[in-house]
C-alpha cells in the first residue's frame, strides 16, 4: 500500500467532509516529521468544532489555518502564515479540495449560483496555487531527487466526475447540477494548465474524484462513506509519479477521461 510521506501538507476546506477525513487519517498515521496545515473559512466557528477537537488529540501534527477560498486576501494572509511556519523546506503537499455544489438546469440555474460555485471552485484554487506556488518550489528544489511525486512537491484538486465532458451527459438527467458540473469542467481545465506551467518545476499537478460520497455536499443516497473514499485517494495520492502528472483518476486509481 502507497502511503502519502510529504512532511509539509495543506488541505482546503478540512473542517468538514472529504477535508476532515483526510486530515483525520493523516493525522493517525503521521510520520514524526510530517505536519498538517488544516484550512478552513472559519476555524473559530460551530462547523470546525470536530476540527479542534482533533487538533486537541494531535496537536503537534496540525495546525489550523484560517482561508476563505472566496476571498483573495484571505488566501494572501493564510500563505503568509503558512509560509512562516514552514521551514527552510518548503511545502511538499497542496490539496485543494474546498468546493461548493448548487443544483440547477439551464431554465433554473441562477446568475448567482453561477458566480459562486465559480468563484469557488475555479477562482479560489488558481489563487491558492498562486499564493503557495512559492513553498511549493522551494520543496521541490529541496527534495534534490529527480521526478515528480506527492511526497516531492505536488498540488492534488478535488475534482468530480461532474466536470468530464465525457460522463455527465449521461448522469446529468439524474443529477441536475449545471452551475457545479460547469464550474467543476473549468477546475479541470485549471488541473491540464497548472500542470503544464508547474511542469518545469517538477511540481506534480493532478486531478482526483473520490466518488460519490456520503457527505453534506453528496447527500445521503451516496454508496461510499468517506472512510473508504479517503482511504483510497491517499493510496492514489502516495502512488503517483510523473505518469500522472496532469492526468484525471479517481480514487481507486483509474482513469477517468475529461
Amino acid at each position: 500500500m502507497a502511503v502519502v510521506k510529504a512532511c509539509k501538507i495543506l488541505i482546503t476546506g478540512a473542517n468538514r467532509g472529504l477535508g476532515l477525513e483526510i486530515v483525520k487519517q493523516l493525522s493517525e498515521n503521521s510520520f514524526p516529521k510530517q505536519h498538517i496545515f488544516a484550512t478552513c473559512r472559519d476555524p473559530d466557528g460551530p462547523k470546525s468544532e470536530a476540527l479542534r477537537e482533533l487538533v486537541k488529540k494531535h496537536p503537534s501534527a496540525i495546525t489550523i489555518i484560517r482561508l476563505d477560498a472566496d476571498d483573495p486576501s484571505s488566501v494572501k494572509e493564510s500563505a503568509k502564515e503558512v509560509g512562516s511556519l514552514l521551514g527552510n523546506n518548503g511545502l511538499n503537499l497542496l490539496v485543494n479540495n474546498a468546493g461548493i455544489v448548487a443544483n440547477g438546469t439551464i431554465q433554473t440555474s441562477t446568475v448567482e449560483d453561477m458566480k459562486n460555485t465559480f468563484n469557488t471552485n475555479v477562482i479560489g484554487p488558481l489563487l491558492i496555487i498562486r499564493e503557495y506556488l512559492p513553498y511549493l518550489q522551494i520543496a521541490a528544489k529541496a527534495s534534490g531527487t529527480p521526478g515528480m511525486s506527492s511526497n516531492k512537491a505536488a498540488v492534488i484538486n478535488i475534482s468530480s466526475v461532474a466536470g468530464s465532458m465525457t460522463r455527465m451527459p449521461s448522469i446529468y438527467k439524474h443529477f441536475p447540477t449545471l452551475p457545479y458540473g460547469v464550474s467543476k469542467a473549468g477546475f479541470n481545465m485549471l488541473t491540464v494548465l497548472a500542470a503544464e506551467e508547474l511542469k518545469a518545476d517538477e511540481i506534480l499537478c493532478m486531478a482526483l474524484h473520490p466518488g460519490w460520497v456520503k457527505t453534506e455536499m453528496g447527500g445521503e443516497k451516496a454508496p461510499l462513506e468517506s472512510k473508504e473514499s479517503v482511504e483510497g485517494m491517499l493510496r492514489v495520492i502516495g502512488s503517483l509519479t510523473e505518469k500522472q502528472h496532469g492526468g484525471f483518476l479517481d480514487y481507486t486509481g483509474e482513469t477517468v477521461t475529461w
